[in-house]
């Protein structure tokens, strides 16, 4: 691995301030918060079930919650993935495997001193608002600590969702989270396989278990159908060339998009897919360069929503049926916090209310990081939330008043996902490039001025 340094590494004489912080989870999230509050001098401790960081992409992660199945690579080109601070080695493809992204955490948290921090297999198991302001933990080992801010990093890949079709399936069921490769957790040699789903891992999965070398007859069902768009164009990442603008209203680059989907990539009923019941951009996109050709080339059977189970025999929508042996859900994942009591804090049907996707009306003491689907990825979203943390934690940045932060939610939720399918993968759709301008150029400016005005928030001036 390439040998990066810079700022935020500290030495044992380094003084902190601010307020004690807890962070929970050790993957991306976890991993950038705690950078960020370096940097600004903030005491924190990072709580991490695991024996090892990097959360979803630790590949057969001990603590069951990552989702890496063995021929991942991620979806997004390193030239978008990248930390601002701590660009990806030059050596890397433009996709790299799940491996790699492994070992770029693994150095972006050698590089920064972030192990000193974390306690590993050492979770939060409870956290309880204290009356006044904080929070009681109870961790892994059975210990109770108290802090002043929690900031929550715990992932929303891990949950599995099934979907919940009528009738009953005899054969094997598994879900995406837990597929690993062609013979592990299930032997997939010489199997009728139905995929449930039009995602990225449904795709990446259908593409693997449909090599004409293991024998399957693979079958994929969608429900509302999914536009499919190239990793390339015209020889290179094709996310090189997209940028949402600011200054450019969505509704209108929206329409532009959705005029050139069918000249970049053709459109989905080209390869036998059901027609989406969407536009484009109004449901997640599919990124795949191999399903196209294993539609086209028979190797993968396209079938609509599945209306009805009975015994080894599926039925479809569409009026026809087939059996199968195996049935792979890739039907996306809950938002789970096993730490909070229901009644404190919860995400049904995946919606939770956040101001800027982090903050919780009326709890000035909690932080979330990364609970978004962020296009076109998690990477540099975190990194821009955590300058938002930072700067908070630190009493440079002050909240607006619950009142108005539930009325920016109802907004912000309007603008990102106003257009989009209603379903809960779609709950959290933020555009990167518009939500990094709005808290570079109005919040944190905006914060700051508040904090100057009024005074730091609550948390900070206590601690």
């Amino acid at each position: 691995m390439t040998e990066h340094r810079g700022a935020g590494q500290r030495g044992s004489g380094d003084r902190r301030s601010g307020p004690t912080t807890a962070i929970i989870g050790a993957g991306i999230s976890g991993l950038t918060a705690g950078k960020i509050l370096a940097d600004y001098g903030i005491d924190y401790t990072c709580f991490e079930v695991s024996d090892r960081v990097g959360g979803n992409w630790a590949f057969r992660n001990p603590n069951g919650m990552s989702s890496a199945y063995r021929s991942l690579h991620i979806d997004t080109s390193k030239h978008r993935l990248s930390f601002k601070d701590f660009p990806m080695p030059d050596d890397y493809p433009d996709f790299p495997h799940h491996a790699q992204i492994k070992a770029y955490l693994d150095d972006y948290a050698d590089a920064f001193d972030l192990r000193a921090n974390i306690e590993f297999e050492n979770g939060v198991m409870h956290a309880r608002r204290l009356d006044g302001g904080g929070w009681e933990l109870t961790t892994q080992k059975g210990e109770t600590r108290r802090f002043d801010l929690l900031v929550v990093g715990n992932g929303h890949h891990w949950d599995a969702r099934m979907a919940d079709f009528p009738g009953t399936f005899t054969g094997e069921s598994i879900h995406a989270h837990h597929y690993i490769d062609p013979q592990e957790p299930l032997d997939l040699h010489g199997k009728r396989i139905l995929v449930v789903g039009l995602g990225n891992s449904a795709a990446d999965i259908a593409v693997e278990l449909s090599s004409k070398s293991l024998q399957n007859d693979v079958t994929l069902s969608t429900r509302s159908g999914a536009w499919i768009v190239p990793k390339y164009i015209a020889g290179r990442p094709a996310d090189k060339y997209y940028k949402t603008s600011p200054h450019v209203p969505l509704s209108w680059q929206r329409k532009i998009a959705q005029w050139g989907q069918p000249m970049s990539a053709g459109r989905p009923e080209n390869f036998g897919l059901p027609t989406p019941n969407h536009k484009f951009f109004e449901a997640h996109p599919t990124q795949s360069v191999e399903l196209p050709l294993r539609l086209g080339s028979g190797d993968v059977i396209p079938k609509p929503n599945v209306s009805r189970l009975d015994g080894e025999t599926v039925h479809f929508d569409d009026g026809t049926s087939s059996d199968f042996d195996v049935i792979v859900y890739a039907t996306g994942y809950n938002i789970t916090f096993p730490f909070f009591d229901d009644d404190v804090i919860s995400a049904p049907h995946n919606r939770i209310d956040l101001y800027k996707r982090m903050f919780k009306p009326g709890f000035d003491d909690l932080v979330f990081i990364g609970f978004a689907q962020a296009t076109p990825t998690l990477f540099p979203f975190v990194e821009c939330q955590s300058r938002l943390l930072g700067a908070y934690a630190a009493g440079r940045y002050r909240l607006p008043s619950v009142e108005v932060m539930n009325e920016v939610i109802v907004s912000d939720q309007h603008k990102y996902t106003g257009h989009m399918l209603d379903r809960p993968r779609h709950t959290q759709q933020v555009d990167y490039f518009i939500y990094e301008h709005d808290l570079r150029t109005r919040e944190l400016p905006a914060g700051i001025a508040r904090a100057e005005r009024f005074g730091a928030s609550t948390t900070a001036v206590t601690a």
